[in-house]
């Protein structure tokens, strides 16, 4: 079977954690299926990029998906997943690059562009 690579692009977190969890435990599940996974953290999504922000989001649907920031964990640090967050908003959200969780960078949108180019991209 060829090669899978996909750049998920995740645009919520406080504001829709339901979307934000779903997308990361889909991503957790592609990654464990040898699938070649990447994230994109686009407008509110950003702050899942601030260190300890996803540990204060919560919402109804507990029993459904697992916390953001054990998703969040998983990812970074056990499955080696690159965060990249989009420079454009780090801004207006009032992230630093010294508070960025694990394995996460600021890249502009072009870069996402590039990566789009040789991978499908998954938005949510």
């Amino acid at each position: 079977m060829a090669e899978k690579k996909f750049v998920f692009i995740i645009t919520h977190s406080f504001d829709n954690p339901d979307k934000a969890a779903g997308a990361l435990q889909l991503a957790t599940n592609m990654k464990a299926f040898d699938a070649e996974v990447d994230i994109f953290l686009m407008d509110k999504g950003v702050t899942l990029a601030k260190k300890g922000f996803a540990e204060t989001v919560e919402w109804q649907k507990k029993d459904e998906f697992s916390p953001l920031h054990e998703l969040i964990k998983t990812l970074s640090e056990d499955l080696d997943v690159k965060f990249y967050v989009c420079a454009s908003c780090v801004k207006h959200f009032d992230i630093d690059k010294a508070n960025l969780i694990p394995n996460a960078e600021i890249k502009p949108g072009s870069f996402l562009g590039e990566m789009l180019m040789e991978r499908q991209g998954l938005t949510f």
